[in-house]
């Protein structure tokens, strides 16, 4: 059993776990970053803990990751180098320019792997391409309660660890413009909210009636997105089931996103119309 130790948490992988998961993709050549900028609005005080978390399993797994909040990051020449991009808890708009918005573009369009934790939901509210991209925008959410998660999908790699059937405390996210390419890998299951605000759970939900997607993934524009709406409190990234959760979702993204060709990449402006071959 290996340890990773922060804050006075003990977070346990097991040495089988890890094998998986090192046995799949080759972790020493992989480079993420994982970018936490928030724009002016609300700002989630669960940042520093996620990146922490995210520090722990380049640690124990092997890869590199570089930890930043800022804009200027994103040229197509320093985005080249990453193998996935990890947009943790980001909200509201998170860049300064469109230039750098048309890079991160070019970056999915090459190839490039993204991966998205809770209020990335809420990120470039405005631009309609990146909204595409994550699969919808942030919508409303439930009060903080203790729900059910079902998992739609056990046999997809990155629900591996996932519980049939996971209680969990967090916000229960719901979205708008949902994109109609995204694959659902988890559900809420509305029903086991505590019935309070069931009127705006309806509203919100829209079309849904019963079940509302929690995590997704799906090809897009070039490149590969994996994103889950789950993780508002900080102990969710001490603990070893979302910690899988989220390992597992990257590595899917990595083992995607291996093959990576700039000469893809087309995008001349943030809304280029979308190439759908």
């Amino acid at each position: 059993m290996i340890a990773l130790r922060s804050a006075g948490f003990c977070l346990f992988l097991t040495a089988s776990l890890l094998s998986v998961v090192q046995g799949q993709v080759r972790w020493k050549k992989v480079k993420a970053m994982v970018y936490t900028r928030n724009g002016k609005g609300y700002v989630h005080d669960n940042r520093a803990a996620s990146v922490e978390m995210l520090q722990r399993l380049a640690g124990e797994v092997g890869f590199s990751l570089t930890a930043s909040d800022d804009p200027g990051q994103f040229t197509e020449a320093n985005l080249a180098q990453y193998d996935v991009l990890i947009f943790s808890n980001t909200n509201n708009d998170v860049f300064d320019t469109d230039a750098q918005r048309i890079a991160f573009r070019r970056y999915i369009e090459s190839g490039g792997g993204f991966v998205g934790l809770h209020s990335v939901m809420g990120t470039e509210r405005n631009w309609t391409w990146f909204k595409q991209m994550l699969g919808g925008t942030f919508s409303w959410h439930a009060r903080n309660q203790s729900f059910r998660i079902l998992n739609m999908r056990p046999s997809h790699p990155s629900m591996e660890g996932v519980p049939a059937v996971w209680e969990k405390k967090d916000e229960c996210y719901f979205a708008k413009e949902l994109f109609p390419g995204i694959e659902v890998l988890m559900v809420h299951e509305l029903s086991s909210l505590d019935g309070q605000q069931e009127e705006k759970v309806r509203e919100h939900a829209g079309h849904y009636k019963d079940y509302y997607p929690t995590a997704w993934y799906h090809a897009f524009g070039g490149g590969h997105v994996w994103v889950t709406t789950l993780g508002h409190d900080i102990f969710n990234y001490s603990d070893p089931t979302f910690t899988k959760h989220v390992l597992h979702g990257i590595r899917y993204i990595v083992g995607k996103s291996a093959q990576r060709d700039p000469h893809n990449a087309y995008a001349t402006q943030p809304d280029t119309p979308l190439k759908f071959h």
